[in-house]
């Protein structure tokens, strides 16, 4: 697991007050999110398999330490993890970011230049899918997955109750699913 497990962190080191109540909700995550969340998280991290377990690793841990205060409804827990999966993503490339890894190439050797293309493919097909689902769907998913507003953030601006757009989100990802299948 990374280094970022320190006091601060929601109901402390030793993890939630409900003991038994945190290791059930992380049974649950890696049960019923990991593989779906390691998938949208390789995406994030260029295709790195080890940084995205790393990710999931961090989520869990961080949903393990507010297990008292998080929500079980499987919408709201989706989420709240790929927030939080997103959110560990944009500070380790910022933390990347302010102190470069230093390697020397070999003689003779051309340094490996990491392949951007997957992430860059994904962007262009989701671009081509997205125009074609329903106006409500499309504004829900956009707000929520790719703005990083949470369900009742995404409500309040669309002025609908939090579970329309619940609702909105899993059909729209239905038919997100159905369209990059075609």
């Amino acid at each position: 697991m990374r280094g970022s497990a320190g006091p601060g962190g929601g109901a402390g080191a030793d993890g939630p007050a409900a003991g038994g109540r945190g290791d059930e909700l992380v049974a649950l995550l890696y049960r019923e999110f990991r593989a779906p969340l390691l998938r949208n998280v390789r995406l994030l991290t260029g295709g790195d398999e080890q940084w995205a377990e790393d990710v999931f690793q961090e989520a869990a841990l961080r949903a393990w330490r507010r297990a008292d205060g998080l929500s079980r409804e499987r919408g709201e827990l989706w989420a709240w993890m790929m927030t939080v999966s997103r959110r560990i993503v944009i500070d380790d490339r910022r933390q990347r970011g302010t102190r470069p890894v230093e390697v020397e190439a070999g003689r003779g050797e051309d340094p490996a230049v990491p392949d951007a293309s997957e992430p860059t493919l994904s962007a262009l097909v989701l671009a081509q899918v997205l125009p074609g689902l329903a106006d409500h769907h499309r504004e829900a998913l956009v707000l929520v997955y790719l703005r990083d507003r949470s369900v009742g953030e995404a409500a309040e601006e669309l002025g609908v109750p939090p579970g329309t757009v619940k609702s909105r989100l899993h059909y729209g990802l239905r038919a997100l699913r159905d369209a990059l299948r075609r």
